[in-house]
């Protein structure tokens, strides 16, 4: 869909940031986070704390229970979201979400360790304490990982009067962009309505522009992964770190091996192109010494 109906035009699919969100956040950190949260945080406390007193929904049917979860943890995101971009402490938990200057499907998951503890911990603690059905847990977490895929898509969908309940990518992508007026608006992950309702709904009815300026945070934000976390600790210059050895060695690793990779990829694909070009010059010549046989046949036919 971001290939056919882009927002952004240009963009490329394996654009700046695509393997520290892939490989580090999507892939690693979620891995890790979810042995954590699951097996050191939730598990515990279910454990040590008897909840069946308020045990209200365990005989709800599913769709009513995954219906429940959905709108009450997303009001809670919501104010929680609207809370990191006006505290100093929880906004160093969250820039790196907007740290991006080409906002794209996978821009979701770029997520500080710090907030993903929090706001999944909220979120799938009540469904497993209040003793909501199993089925719950996956489909929570199935209907998270679409709408934010979904929201931060660079896709140019209209909703049209649904953008009043469901979020999409023509108000969230807003969130995401350059500008004073939207630092404070747009806080909603699923449904559209809180920002409506709360009166933090920011839709001019134009694009925020295509130029890199107008995307992301205003200020300068590592690309790395593990910078980017050290970064929400302690503020630093790369460019002068880069004067470091050590820290030019690290910094260029990842871009390094990179570089290899590619030049291995040319290599073995230059191989082939060489290998198949060298066969069907083969062909063609041994073609070419078989017709004057053929023709000399004729010839003595004739």
């Amino acid at each position: 869909m971001e290939r056919l109906y882009p927002y952004r035009k240009g963009l490329k699919f394996f654009r700046e940031g695509f393997w520290v969100d892939l490989v580090w956040y999507t892939i690693i950190q979620s891995y890790f986070l979810k042995i954590l949260i699951f097996d050191y945080i939730i598990q515990p406390i279910n454990v040590h704390f008897d909840w069946s007193d308020y045990q209200f929904v365990k005989h709800w049917s599913v769709p009513a229970q995954v219906l429940f979860f959905l709108i009450t943890h997303d009001f809670y995101i919501y104010w929680f979201h609207r809370f990191q971009h006006s505290n100093k402490f929880f906004w160093r938990t969250h820039e790196a979400h907007h740290s991006g200057k080409e906002v794209d499907f996978l821009e979701g998951s770029r997520s500080h360790v710090v907030e993903i503890i929090i706001n999944q911990t909220i979120e799938f603690l009540p469904i497993i304490v209040l003793g909501a059905d199993p089925a719950v847990l996956p489909i929570k977490a199935l209907l998270d990982a679409v709408f934010g895929m979904f929201i931060h898509a660079n896709i140019n969908v209209k909703m049209g009067k649904w953008k009043y309940i469901f979020n999409s990518p023509e108000l969230h992508l807003w969130h995401h962009a350059n500008y004073q007026e939207v630092f404070h608006a747009n806080f909603s992950t699923k449904f559209a309505f809180w920002d409506y309702l709360f009166g933090t709904a920011y839709f001019p009815g134009h694009k925020p522009g295509n130029e890199r300026e107008n995307w992301g945070l205003y200020y300068d934000y590592p690309k790395d992964y593990f910078l980017q976390h050290a970064f929400s600790v302690k503020r630093f210059d790369e460019k002068k770190l880069l004067r470091h050895k050590w820290f030019s060695w690290y910094y260029n690793l990842r871009p390094n091996i990179l570089k290899k990779i590619n030049h291995w990829m040319e290599d073995i694909e230059h191989y082939f192109l060489v290998e198949n070009s060298t066969m069907n010059y083969r062909s063609i010549e041994h073609k070419n010494e078989e017709k004057p046989e053929s023709h000399n046949h004729h010839s003595d036919l004739k």
